[in-house]
Order: C-alpha cells, then sequence, then structure tokens
C-alpha cells in the first residue's frame, strides 16, 4: 500500500528460488493527497482502501495463493489513524496490514538489489523514489551499512513544491538548491560507509526516467541491462520541467498515474547522484516488494533449521 497505489503481485515463490511474477493488479488510491490538515487519511480514502484490499485478497484466493504478505509504506504510515485505518482493514478483510518503517524500507530494498546482483558486485550503494519518501542505502552484505529514509519522496515534494502545471521555473530551482542542502547529511554518512563498486536505482520513478533517457522498454525483459546517467538526467529535466502533466503522460514509458510528479522525481534522482558523485546508475527491476518475499523465505528457512535443530549463528566476522 503505498502513496500512488495499492498494488498486488502474485508469485510463485519458494527458498532458494527466483521469485516468479504470476500476476499483477493494481488500484489508484493517491493515499498521500488525502491526508487532511490534522494528518489524518481521510474517511472515503479509508474505505476506498478497505475495499481494494477485500477485492486484492479475493484475487489473491483464487489464484491459489498460500500465502498473504500485506505491508504499508509512507502514506499509511504518517497518517495520525494509521492504527484505526488498518484496525478496520483487518476487521472487514481478515488481512493485517504490516506498516514499515523508513529504514526497514531502505534495507529491505536493500536485500533486494543485493540478490539480483550477487556478492561478485561488491558495496552497493542503492536508490530508491517512492511516493513520500526516498530511500538509500550503502554496504557490501545483505543488510547494508547504512540504510536511510528522507521525506522527499516525488509525490510528497510535487504537492509541497510545485503546483503548478507546468512548474513554475523559479520554484524549480529554489527546490534543487534546497535538495543539495536536504541531502548534505545522509550523503555524508553514506560516503563514510566507503566507495561503492556499484552504484544502483530500483521504484517506477527511475525506470520511468532511464526509459526516457534511452533505456530499453519492458517489454525488452527485466534482465535486460538499463542505466540513468547524470548528463541524460539534467537533459530530460530541462525537457520535461517545461510540460504539461498532460504531454508528460504522452511520453513513453510514463503512466498517467505518475505523470504529474515525473518532474519531482526527476529533480530528487539528479540531486541524489549530485550528492553522492555517481555518474551512471543500473536499475535494478527488483525493489522492495522482491525484498519482502526474500526476507519472509529466509525467515521460513531460519524457522525449519531451528526446527531440526541446526544452529544458527548470527554475526559478522571482524
Amino acid at each position: 500500500m503505498g502513496s500512488n497505489t495499492v498494488h498486488l503481485l502474485v508469485v510463485d515463490a519458494h527458498r532458494g528460488g527466483h521469485p516468479t511474477p504470476m500476476s499483477s493488479t493494481k488500484s489508484v488510491l493517491r493515499l498521500a493527497e488525502q491526508i487532511d490538515e490534522h494528518g489524518r487519511l481521510s474517511d472515503r480514502a479509508a474505505v476506498k482502501l478497505v475495499e481494494s484490499v477485500e477485492e486484492f485478497t479475493h484475487i489473491a484466493t483464487s489464484s491459489g495463493c498460500e500465502q498473504i504478505m500485506a505491508f504499508a509504506t509512507s502514506a499509511v504510515r504518517d497518517a495520525t489513524n494509521c492504527d484505526e485505518v488498518l484496525a478496520e482493514v483487518a476487521r472487514t478483510t481478515g488481512v493485517d496490514v504490516a506498516v514499515l518503517s523508513g529504514h526497514d524500507e531502505a534495507r529491505l530494498t536493500s536485500l533486494a538489489v543485493r540478490r539480483w546482483y550477487g556478492w561478485s558486485a561488491g558495496r552497493i550503494l542503492a536508490f530508491d523514489i517512492g511516493g513520500g519518501s526516498l530511500e538509500m542505502s550503502n554496504g557490501v552484505d545483505e543488510e547494508p551499512d547504512v540504510a536511510l529514509s528522507l521525506p522527499l519522496g516525488a509525490g510528497r515534494l510535487t504537492r509541497e513544491w510545485l503546483p503548478g502545471d507546468p512548474p513554475d521555473r523559479r520554484r524549480v530551482a529554489v527546490l534543487r538548491d534546497w535538495l543539495d542542502a536536504e541531502l548534505k547529511p545522509a550523503a555524508k554518512a553514506l560516503a563514510d560507509a566507503g566507495a561503492p563498486d556499484l552504484a544502483v536505482a530500483t521504484s517506477k520513478t527511475f525506470r520511468s526516467l532511464a526509459r526516457l533517457t534511452g533505456a530499453a522498454p519492458s517489454s525488452a525483459g527485466p534482465r535486460t541491462r538499463r542505466v540513468l546517467t547524470s548528463s541524460g538526467l539534467r537533459q530530460l529535466i530541462a525537457f520535461i520541467s517545461r510540460m504539461t502533466q498532460s504531454d508528460r503522460a504522452e511520453l513513453e514509458g510514463v503512466s498517467s498515474d505518475r505523470a504529474g510528479q515525473l518532474v519531482a522525481g526527476a529533480l530528487v534522482a539528479e540531486a541524489a547522484m549530485r550528492a553522492l558523485a555517481v555518474d551512471t546508475l543500473e536499475i535494478c527491476p527488483w525493489a522492495l516488494r522482491e525484498g519482502v518475499i526474500l526476507r519472509r523465505l529466509d525467515t521460513e528457512l531460519s524457522d525449519a533449521t531451528e526446527s531440526i535443530g541446526i544452529e544458527q549463528v548470527a554475526g559478522r566476522s571482524g
């Protein structure tokens, strides 16, 4: 349950295997836009959320899913009536929703990225731009050395900084400067952890930006290499920041529900790359959802080995 959409992903997954997507269903609720002045998720949004979970639970059950894992990110997490809304979801649908902290979002995304690229990738610096927050991590293991979450999501910044259509040029320039200042402490913490061998980006925002700068379309398959360069991104921002939302929605690789926040997302991506002196980002097809699935499978493996008496040793060699 994200800031823009509620997404059902049905996967064939087992321990030691590659989680294979079987079907995908989305409902565009724009929960982050339906938070009132008191920080509460509106009654209408809460009702729509319950209806979506109920519908998706039925789809999952009819698809033969053995387990349902439900989790929410920044939009639900930030709502002052979060507990109340999720209690109603559980009461009506029987689905318990886990609310992920920003730190856990960064950790689980890092896990997915590590599993995709493997140990040979060395130290990985990872970025993920959501609707409400920006997650960043740096590490050489499946548990990153540094995992950070900042309230710099594309949807959030669009609402707070770029309400015009097209965005006001002065506000774009001011937002650029503000992002540079906001990212300095986080960039230092990430850089202090060590120079990365590989810089990676996940999420729909980064995939759209890469596509608009010449990367292969999704039809080419998840294993096709895709990159986003800082020079390509700068040129893209100069282009899309002068366009209306409806015109951006006509661009290949841009969905209509995300066209409005594309400029803000591009500015966050540009600022993050600039703050960490990254020139090229590899686009990873796995992100938070895969991280959640992989962690669940890891937990089940741990439980199984404990039940037959295999000692679990946790730690890191010095």
